[in-house]
This record gives C-alpha cells, structure tokens and sequence, in this order.
C-alpha cells in the first residue's frame, strides 16, 4: 500500500520562502508521476505542479510559475516543492499525491494522496 506523509508547513511572512517534502512508502516510487495540490478554505483543491516519474518534465499552474520548482528524488523515495516570494493567497493546505492514471492536472488522476501540510502566508 503506497503511503505519503508531507512535512515542511508552516507560517511564513509574505516574501518568504518554505519548502515542503513528500516521503513515499510502500510502492515504487519511480513508476509514478507525482504532484503538489492545495485547497484553501472554502474552494476546491488545486493543481500547483507535477513532475514525471523520471524528473525530466515539470508543469505548473500559471499563478506559481517562477516561483515554485518541484523536484524529485528517486533513491530517497521523495519529492519536493521549493516555494519562493511567496503570497497571502498562497495559504492553503498543500497535498502531496501520486498519479495512477488521467490528467496531469486532475485531481482524479491521483489515486494516492497525503495527509496534508499547512501553509500559512500572513505578516
């Protein structure tokens, strides 16, 4: 059973930086595409980014774009999100989650997901 625990959360000023990781138990890790989702209270949750299951092929939501890099370490069973300059309204609970199948984008494709980590932008 393919298990993912996020750490990293936390409250951080605006301009500020956080990096959240995602170990990955139970499955290969190199076999999945992985991916960072976030749902602020009250709206649906998101797409940020997603890497491919080699590294080589990232895509993010325009509203991170040059802001956040995902990245990923295959023999540590690990995938990260560097967040940079980072806003208000970035806060949200962020998930880590691994595709099994559909969209790159779509909440659908992700058959496994993490607990979730706390983001809070706030001066």
């Amino acid at each position: 059973q393919v298990r993912l625990v996020e750490s990293g959360g936390g409250l951080v000023q605006p301009g500020g930086s956080l990096r959240l990781s995602c170990a990955h138990s139970g499955g290969t890790f190199g076999a999945y595409s992985m991916a960072w989702f976030r749902q602020a209270p009250g709206k649906e949750r998101e797409f940020a980014a997603a890497i491919s299951y080699g590294g080589k092929t990232t895509e993010y939501v325009d509203s991170v774009k040059g802001r956040f890099t995902i990245s990923r370490d295959n023999p540590k069973n690990m995938v990260y999100l560097q967040m940079n300059s980072l806003k208000p309204e970035d806060t949200a609970v962020y998930y880590c989650a691994a595709r099994t199948g559909g969209p790159l984008n779509s909440p659908r494709a992700y058959g496994y997901w993490g607990q979730g980590t706390q983001v809070t932008v706030s001066s």
